[in-house]
């Protein structure tokens, strides 16, 4: 740029995409479920971003945010390879990352920074319908139904036609729909059920825990090989989910602490052992509020330590 200097050049370069990082983190993020695999992305497009910001001879960059939505969208669906060859050797159930988005109770007086609020956090139950999707379906359906992209910009930025971003929407929108029902119950409803599901795992009360459990509830426990799971497979049914989750408690670490969050924008329990995460549970309650028809429990280690 005519009139600056390199350490211009980098500076105006580092603002834009410290500007941006937000967005690109959820966009990333939700694209592929796992925060060490969305921080290499945004690596990856800092790394594209910077030199052909400093480039004299190029043509200039109208709108940073858009060249680096482009940028980072386009490496997270590269990325989806390497992921996809890493499921295929994974022990078990596989769940998204879970990712802190507010702390009701504190563990470790976390900063801002630590329990960042992300405004388009996706719940941990939409990640696990999104992983039934192509990687292009869910970059559409989370380009246009969660950050709000039109069509037309989502062609741009991965390269199809405005008529082929249709198509792609419309199939996507309506495998989520079969899969996912609309509607979901407020806040203060969730959190209160949430504190109560957890008061009777914690006192190994089946009964109560049955009377709260859905007829076609599922519970996917995510251990990874490295902590216990239920199976290879999701449990179904209220018996075997309640007497699994009663098993477990008994079996908590003498001096775990549990304390209530925000994970992925839900109402959620999160248990430290010796000062380290140990466990996420997340529950997904019928539109009604009224009863649990989705768990996701995360234990493997890898997938809890960026929570510490």
């Amino acid at each position: 740029m005519p009139g600056t200097s390199d350490a211009d050049d980098a500076d105006d370069a580092t603002r834009a995409f410290v500007d941006h990082r937000e967005l690109l983190f959820s966009l990333v993020y939700n694209m592929l479920g796992t925060v060490a695999d969305t921080e290499d992305v945004l690596q990856e497009t800092w790394l594209a971003w910077a030199p052909r910001h400093a480039a004299r001879d190029a043509e200039p960059i109208g709108s940073p945010r858009a060249y680096l939505v482009r940028i980072a969208v386009n490496k997270a669906l590269a990325r989806q390879s390497v992921i996809s060859r890493r499921r295929e050797t994974y022990i078990g159930p596989w769940l998204p990352e879970p990712l802190l988005t507010r702390a009701v109770e504190p563990v470790h007086e976390p900063d801002a920074a630590e329990a960042v609020e992300r405004a388009e956090s996706v719940s941990m139950a939409l990640l696990v319908v999104l992983e039934t999707l192509s990687p292009l379906e869910r970059a559409v359906f989370v380009l246009h139904e969660v950050f709000g992209y039109a069509h037309t910009e989502t062609a741009e930025i991965i390269g199809r036609t405005p008529a082929a971003v249709r198509q792609l929407a419309h199939r996507a929108r309506e495998h989520v729909r079969a899969r996912r029902p609309a509607g979901n119950a407020d806040a203060r409803r969730r959190r209160e059920v949430t504190e109560r599901f957890a008061e009777a795992v914690a006192a190994g009360d089946a009964e109560t825990l049955l009377r709260l459990l859905a007829p076609d509830v599922v519970l996917w426990a995510d251990g990874g090989g490295k902590a216990p799971g239920a199976g290879p497979r999701p449990l179904r049914g209220p018996g075997r989910v309640a007497e699994l989750l009663v098993k477990r408690a008994a079996l908590r670490p003498a001096g775990a602490e549990l304390r209530y969050c925000h994970i992925n924008g839900d109402p959620s329990v999160l248990l430290f052992n010796e000062g380290a995460p140990y466990a996420v549970l997340v529950l997904d309650l019928t539109p009604d509020g009224e009863r649990v028809r989705g768990l996701y429990n995360v234990m493997n280690p890898d997938k809890l330590a960026h929570l510490a």
